[in-house]
């Protein structure tokens, strides 16, 4: 099977108009974090059993086609000694990898960021598809100031993007792309909309010219918000601003656009979604790449503690059926009391 191959398979198996993509990727300071919120020690055992608890809730691949896994988690085992990758793999969840090292600030671009972790990524890539990993991710962030981001931040930040794609492809795994436009600050939606779309403007300027295949691939955005210190925007609104700018700057080529929650609490990630599928038909299938938002409810009904699993299985069963319906425009707020 060439590499192309089995990237239009892996397409094919995430891309289906009703499922989305479980971020279960937390670098292990980040999940250390999520644990404290509910007096859980981040253990390299919690963290186990807890992604393991996740990814065997009984029903989960009807709603979640793709799963994103840490590093430390595509090598770990449930209690039964089956891999975490075959354990999503086994309900038609796709196994996914992070490959980035993390982010530091950009020399010659004060405020900007860059991402870490090109040296060594093919030969890495190998490894993680044998360990069962289909797909890869990617994130570059850009805060919002009003120096930020200069022009040097996007430009470097796409190039970053856009070599780890093509390196991605050589080896027959699917890129995700995740350029994310912080929520920080208290920028309009105005302002938030000219960003992205200066960021997605560059990021497939990019991709173009390192022969990135556009069908092969996955774009994970930011939605189009206001910064979080201003009164949120009806989602009517961020729907609008958002389609807007993802006609003006992203190709048709693009199966799936899956948008990253950034910020957004579990139901306003929903409810955002569904209006973006409740505007007009889109050249590409809208979907969700959600990593807190989908796994909140799930943490805090399980607090670390064993008897709470199945309570958290369901916790996230339904934020996930949520989020599906929201990719069909069926979304109703009524359904979060049920």
């Amino acid at each position: 099977m060439s590499v192309n191959e089995e990237m239009q398979n892996t397409i094919a198996d995430m891309v289906d108009g009703r499922r989305g993509i479980l971020a279960a990727d937390e670098s292990n300071g980040t999940i250390a974090k999520r644990f404290d919120s509910v007096g859980v020690e981040s253990t390299e055992e919690h963290r186990r059993f807890y992604r393991s608890l996740l990814l065997s809730a009984e029903g989960l691949g009807e709603y979640i086609g793709g799963v994103i896994l840490f590093e430390e988690t595509l090598g770990q085992v449930d209690d039964s000694g089956t891999p975490l990758p075959q354990l999503a793999a086994k309900q038609g969840i796709v196994p996914g990898i992070k490959v980035d090292k993390g982010k530091g600030p950009l020399p010659g671009a004060p405020g900007d960021m860059i991402t870490y972790g090109l040296d060594g990524l093919a030969e890495r890539l190998d490894g993680y598809k044998e360990q069962g990993a289909r797909f890869a991710k990617w994130r570059e962030v850009y805060p919002i100031t009003p120096e930020n981001p200069t022009q040097l931040g996007l430009t470097a930040n796409a190039e970053m993007l856009a070599r780890y794609a093509a390196v991605c492809q050589s080896r027959g795994v699917v890129p995700i792309v995740e350029p994310e436009v912080l929520i920080d600050g208290n920028h309009s939606i105005q302002r938030s909309a000219e960003v992205n779309e200066q960021v997605w403007h560059a990021v497939f300027h990019a991709l173009h010219q390192h022969g990135v295949v556009l069908e092969l691939m996955i774009l994970k955005p930011s939605m189009i918000t206001p910064g979080k210190e201003c009164a949120k925007a009806p989602a009517e609104q961020v729907a609008e601003y958002t389609m807007r700018s993802l006609r003006r700057t992203v190709p048709a080529a693009v199966p799936s656009i899956n948008f990253l929650s950034g910020g957004q609490g579990p139901e306003e990630a929903t409810i955002n979604l569904n209006a973006l599928n409740q505007l007009w038909h889109a050249p590409w299938q809208l979907s969700f790449s959600y990593g807190r938002a989908l796994q909140e409810p799930a943490l805090k009904t399980w607090q670390g503690v064993d008897d709470n699993g199945p309570a958290a299985q369901q916790a996230l069963l339904k934020r996930a059926e949520l989020n599906h319906l929201a990719m069909l425009g069926e979304y109703q707020e009524g359904l979060e009391r049920e």
